[in-house]
C-alpha cells in the first residue's frame, strides 16, 4: 500500500465520537502517533505539541449544519500553521462536491463515510509520503536560501608571489586533501576566508558545500539556531522549521571565522558538536548526524585567551590540528604590485573608467605604508582613488595615506598590540568617531570594536 518511511504522526478532528474510535483502532498499528479531538478549536493547540504529518479532518462539526464551512476554516488554519501537512477531509457521500472543492483550496484527499479500511489505509500513506516530500521541499529551499546568502559574499583569488606566501599555499596543499581542522590565524584583512575558500576547493569536499558563519557578528540568543537550526515554533519567531550551518555544511565545509568572539559559556555546546559529530535543532530531541570538515579563523591568539581563561584549551586542541598563519600585508611588500594592479582592474572596470595606471610615484606611496588594514585597506584605498581621480593615471597623492614614510619607519618598532592601538585610532580619527564606520574599514565588529576601544583606552 506504499507505507511511509517512517511511522506517521497522525491527528483526527471529527465530532463523532465511534469515527474517532474506529479511525484510530485502524491506523495506530501503522502509526508512530494518532490523537484525536472532537473540538476542532483545539487544533492549535495540539500543534504547538506535536508536528503532524497527516490531519484527517471532518468536513461539517455540527449535526445541523452541513455546509462545510468549518472544514474550509480549519483547511486553511492548518495549512498556515503547518505548510507540510498534508490534509484529508472526512466526508458524508452527499457531500463529494464540498469536498472538491477542499482539495481545489489545499486538501490533499478525501475519504467516505463509511469508509473501507483498505482504501483509507491508501489515502493516509499517500498523505504521509506527500507530507515528507513538502517537508524536504521546505528543508531544501531553507538550505538553498542559507548557501545564497553565502554565495553573494564577495570572492577574490588569493593573490602573492612573495615567500612568506608561498609557505602559505605549500601548507594549504599539504593540508586540503585531508580532513584535518584547521586554524587560520592572522589580522584582520589578510584574507582569511580567502585561505579557507582555497583550502575547500582544493579537498575531497570539493563537490560539495562551503558554509561560513561570522561567529563576532552572531548574538548569543541566536546561536543555537544559527549553528543547529530550529523546529517551527521552538521560540517566538521560529514561524517554520530551519536548518542550521551545521546541517547544511554537512559532507562539507563549515568555516567558523573570528572564532575566538565565541563566549566561553557557549563554547560547551560547540565542543560536544564537534566531539559527537551530532547535533539537536532547537526544540527537537533528535539526533542529527553531521559529517563536516571544519575551518575556523581568528585574528586573536587564543593560547592568550586559554591563559586568560576565556577560551577553552580542549576546543582550541579540537580546532586546530592544523595551524596557517597569513602575513600581514607590510611583511609582504613585494605583492603590492600585483595586488594594487589586480584591484585596479576590477575597480576601473565597475566605474567604468577603462585605461587606468598606476604611476611609480602611487606605487612607492604604497610600499612606503604600513598597512594596519591589511588587504582590506588596500582595497579599499584603490577603490578610492578609482572613483576620485580624475585622470587615467593615479598618483602617490591620490591615496590620501597619512605620512606613510614617516609613520613606515616608526612601525617597525612597534608589538602587536601598538599597531592594534594604532590602526584603531586612525580609523576612529578618520571617520570622526563614527563606530560603524570605523569598525567596517577595519573588518570588526561594533562589539569587537568597543572591546579594543576599553582595552587600549580610547
Amino acid at each position: 500500500m506504499g507505507q511511509p518511511e517512517h511511522k506517521l504522526q497522525i491527528l483526527i478532528a471529527d465530532d463523532d465520537k465511534d469515527v474517532l474510535q474506529a479511525a484510530k483502532l485502524l491506523l495506530k498499528q501503522y502509526s508512530q502517533q494518532v490523537d484525536t479531538l472532537s473540538d476542532p478549536n483545539q487544533i492549535p493547540q495540539y500543534f504547538e505539541k506535536t508536528q503532524y504529518d497527516v490531519v484527517l479532518l471532518d468536513m461539517n462539526f455540527n449535526n445541523n449544519v452541513s455546509s462545510g464551512e468549518k472544514g474550509y476554516y480549519w483547511l486553511e488554519k492548518i495549512q498556515k500553521m503547518s505548510p507540510s501537512t498534508a490534509v484529508v477531509l472526512i466526508t458524508a457521500y452527499g457531500d463529494v462536491d464540498k469536498a472538491v472543492k477542499a482539495i481545489k483550496l489545499g486538501a490533499t484527499d478525501f475519504v467516505l463515510k463509511p469508509w473501507q479500511n483498505e482504501k483509507l489505509l491508501a489515502t493516509v500513506f499517500a498523505a504521509g509520503n506527500l507530507s515528507s516530500s513538502r517537508k524536504e521541499v521546505i528543508e531544501l529551499r531553507s538550505r538553498f536560501n542559507t548557501l545564497q546568502r553565502d554565495l553573494e559574499q564577495p570572492y577574490q583569488d588569493i593573490i602573492g608571489s612573495s615567500a612568506p606566501m608561498q609557505k602559505v599555499f605549500e601548507t594549504i596543499e599539504k593540508v586540503a586533501k585531508t580532513d584535518a581542522n584547521v586554524l587560520i590565524t592572522g589580522e584582520n584583512g589578510t584574507g582569511k576566508e580567502l585561505v579557507a575558500r582555497a583550502l575547500h576547493r582544493r579537498s575531497e569536499r570539493s563537490e560539495q558545500t562551503f558554509v561560513t558563519i561570522d561567529m563576532g557578528a552572531l548574538t548569543e540568543n541566536l546561536f543555537e539556531s544559527e549553528l543547529f537550526g530550529h523546529e517551527k515554533g521552538a521560540f517566538t519567531d521560529a514561524k517554520e522549521a530551519r536548518a542550521g550551518r551545521f546541517e547544511v555544511a554537512s559532507d562539507g565545509t563549515l568555516f567558523l571565522d573570528e572564532i575566538g568572539n565565541l563566549p566561553l559559556h557557549l563554547q560547551p555546546k560547540l565542543l560536544s558538536a564537534l566531539q559527537t559529530h551530532t547535533i539537536y535543532r532547537i526544540g527537537s530531541n533528535k539526533p542529527v548526524k553531521i559529517d563536516i570538515r571544519l575551518i575556523c579563523a581568528t585574528n586573536e591568539s587564543l593560547h592568550a585567551l586559554v591563559d586568560e581563561q576565556r577560551f577553552r584549551q580542549d576546543l582550541l586542541y579540537r580546532i586546530n590540528t592544523i595551524e596557517i598563519n597569513i602575513p600581514p600585508l607590510r611583511n609582504r611588500l613585494e605583492d603590492i604590485d600585483l595586488l594594487a594592479e589586480h584591484f585596479l582592474d576590477r575597480y576601473s572596470k565597475k566605474y567604468k573608467k577603462e585605461d587606468m595606471s598606476l604611476t611609480e610615484d602611487a606605487l612607492s606611496a604604497l610600499k612606503s605604508y604600513d598597512w594596519p588594514g591589511n588587504i582590506r585597506e588596500l582595497e579599499h584605498s584603490i577603490e578610492r582613488a578609482v572613483i576620485l581621480s580624475d585622470s587615467k593615471q593615479i598618483t602617490g597623492s591620490d591615496f590620501m595615506l597619512k605620512n606613510p614614510g614617516h609613520e613606515s619607519a616608526s612601525m617597525q618598532d612597534l608589538n602587536l598590540d601598538d599597531l592594534e592601538k594604532t590602526a584603531v585610532r586612525r580609523a576612529l580619527e578618520k571617520h570622526e568617531g563614527n563606530i560603524s564606520r570605523a569598525a567596517e574599514e577595519l573588518g570588526l565588529t561594533r562589539t569587537s570594536l568597543y572591546r579594543r576601544m576599553d582595552k587600549y583606552d580610547l
